[in-house]
This record gives C-alpha cells, sequence and structure tokens, in this order.
C-alpha cells in the first residue's frame, strides 16, 4: 500500500481543516518546501498536495506552490483542487506533477474526464469526495445527489483507474477511516482495475493496517503526521 503524506494549501500556508469546513483551517507547518523534504526523508515517494483556494474558486490559485514542490524535491506530487479545464491538467502535468485528481467536474463534466483520460491516461485521477454517501462538489460547499459508488462506476467505465475517496465526516477529526464504504469501494473497483486511495480519519499504524487487509491501495495521511498520532517513516516501512 502506498502512503501519501498530504499538504493542503489555502492562502499559500499549510494547513488542516476539520470535516472540510473552511472555517476551521488551522497552520500546521510553516514551510511547504520543508515539510514536504521531511517527507521525503522519512521514505515518502508521493505527495498529496491539494489546492484548498482552488477548490472554492474553480482555478488554479496555489499553482506555483505545487510545481515548484515536484521540481525541487524528487517527489511524485498529486495535485486536486480547481481542476476544472483540461487546460488546468496540462498545466501541472507539462510542468513535473505526476498526478492530477479531477474532483467537482467529474460530477459537473464528466466529459472533461474523458478527454483527460484519453490524452493522459493513469495520470488522471478523480476525487470522490462523500458525506453520507453522497458526493459533496465545490470545496465540499455543495451537496450532490450522486452516491458515491455510482461515481466512480461511471468514472471507471471512462477509463479512469485512480480514485481518491474522503469521507467528509471523517476528514480531521483522527477517528479512523470510514472502513466500509472504503472497502466496498475498491471491491467495485476491482472489476474495472481500478485503485483506491483511502482519505479523512487516519490516526494510527492499525488503521492502515486494516486498509491494507482490506486490498485497499493507498492512503491519504495529514492530521496524522502533523499531530504525532502516525510515524510516517514506520507506517512506510510497514506497508510496503
Amino acid at each position: 500500500m502506498v502512503i501519501f503524506p498530504a499538504i493542503d494549501i489555502k492562502d499559500g500556508k499549510c494547513v488542516r481543516l476539520f470535516k472540510g469546513d473552511y472555517s476551521t483551517a488551522q497552520i500546521v507547518a510553516e514551510s511547504y518546501m520543508d515539510t514536504a523534504n521531511s517527507f521525503k526523508k522519512s521514505g515518502a515517494e508521493w505527495i498529496h498536495m491539494v489546492d484548498l483556494n482552488g477548490a472554492k474558486s474553480a482555478s488554479l490559485v496555489n499553482m506555483e506552490i505545487f510545481i515548484d514542490v515536484a521540481k525541487s524535491t524528487g517527489l511524485k506530487v498529486q495535485v486536486g483542487g480547481g481542476i476544472r479545464t483540461l487546460d488546468s491538467v496540462e498545466k501541472y502535468l507539462s510542468n513535473g506533477v505526476s498526478r492530477v485528481i479531477i474532483g467537482s467536474a467529474a460530477v459537473k463534466n464528466p466529459s472533461l474526464v474523458k478527454m483527460a483520460v484519453v490524452e493522459y491516461g493513469d495520470r488522471v485521477a478523480v476525487g470522490i469526495d462523500a458525506r453520507n454517501g453522497m458526493v459533496a462538489t465545490e470545496g465540499w460547499l455543495e451537496s450532490s445527489s450522486v452516491n458515491y459508488i455510482s461515481l466512480a462506476e461511471k468514472m471507471a467505465e471512462l477509463g479512469v483507474r485512480y480514485f481518491i475517496f474522503t469521507d467528509i465526516d471523517k476528514d480531521g477529526t483522527l477517528s479512523r477511516p470510514n472502513h466500509y464504504k472504503t472497502k466496498l469501494l475498491q471491491e467495485k473497483m476491482n472489476i474495472y482495475g481500478a485503485k483506491v486511495i483511502a482519505s479523512g480519519g487516519i490516526k494510527t499504524i492499525n488503521n492502515l493496517k486494516t486498509l491494507k487487509k482490506n486490498g485497499v491501495y493507498g492512503a491519504i495521511c495529514g492530521k496524522s503526521i502533523y499531530s504525532g498520532s502516525l510515524d510516517l517513516a514506520k507506517a512506510i516501512k510497514l506497508c510496503k
């Protein structure tokens, strides 16, 4: 299982949110570059980064930060937030970013996902953020009537092979992931040969052990690393 240490960026700062609420943003590190390099020293190969401003405004607000990390650290950078056009996808992938995550547009503009997958293949992932099993969009500010598994199946049929699944009610809570919904999604995606990356609620190595046992491909760890409840180096060694 692949561990993705996370850096969320808001107003150029490294922050964490509680259940996706922007008003709860708390600065967790002074330097995004120092933080990324510390992840690399712990053995990380990938880093998960989110443009929180971009997710809210549907634009690439903090793009230069993510490109800077990709070009300066040697880490594989996975980026989401505000990616709504094929031009946005191209800007990231042509500037050193390894994988982009299309979130809201997967619900509102599935043709974008189709075009992006045709052009860039596995370098395009879909982010599925759900509250009570229903997909939320626009930086989690809007709810939809789309079931998270139904959306994943539709996207898998278009050729998407990587999914980031976030249970919003678990995000930033350190209350363990939603193992049931994550396992169910991975089992459904196995039919397509697609992989699920779990996000939200991860606190301990035991949480990661359960995800791995359930066949989940990857796990995003943010608050657990910053709070000290998870030793990143140990987690990476355990999950290899």
